[in-house]
């Protein structure tokens, strides 16, 4: 099951958990809290904010297209203008943007997962985010991870599993 890659709004959802961290924090921090957000938002509501594709790395679950993102795809420019890299692996907001791309529910589902996750260190979000039934020790790669085991694990009827697949491949259908 795959959905629709979001640069824009990833980019804005990125710079609103930085608001909540006061403008700054550690980039894998950063990209564990858009997968938990990710993650509660597709099993919320059948689709997950970002879009982006969910893998397992060494590091525990990640978001692939975010990750590469943070890491200075060129291709990524609407992170460039958002989103600034400081020393130490941190990353720090370059300005607010409008908001645009981001609804109140997902606004709402970041305040939640910052209120949860936000204070953390990044070693125990990647302890944690390890533990997840989803994740599987990729042994020095990465691997993609199956977003039916997330939703079997939420509770998810066989029915609803593929009625979000049918809607996500509507989605791509279309893109």
């Amino acid at each position: 099951m795959r959905f629709v890659f979001d640069g824009q709004k990833s980019a804005q959802a990125a710079a609103y958990l930085l608001k909540l961290a006061d403008g700054e924090m550690h980039h894998i921090h950063l990209v564990k809290l858009l997968y938990l957000a990710d993650r509660q938002s597709l099993i919320e509501t059948g689709y997950p904010i970002t879009g982006a594709r969910m893998v397992s790395t060494d590091n525990g679950p990640a978001l692939s297209e975010v990750y590469s993102s943070l890491a200075g795809d060129p291709a990524e420019s609407a992170w460039n203008e958002l989103i600034a890299d400081k020393a130490e692996h941190r990353v720090g907001l370059r300005h607010e943007p409008d908001w645009q791309k981001l609804s109140k529910y997902e606004m709402a589902l970041f305040d939640r997962v910052f209120t949860r996750w936000g204070r953390w260190s990044h070693f125990d979000l990647v302890k944690y985010t390890s533990g997840l039934p989803e994740w599987h020790d990729p042994d020095g790669s990465s691997m993609p991870i199956d977003v039916r085991e997330i939703l079997i694990d939420a509770g998810k009827s066989p029915q609803e599993i593929d009625d979000i697949a049918g809607v996500a491949e509507s989605v791509r259908s279309l893109h």
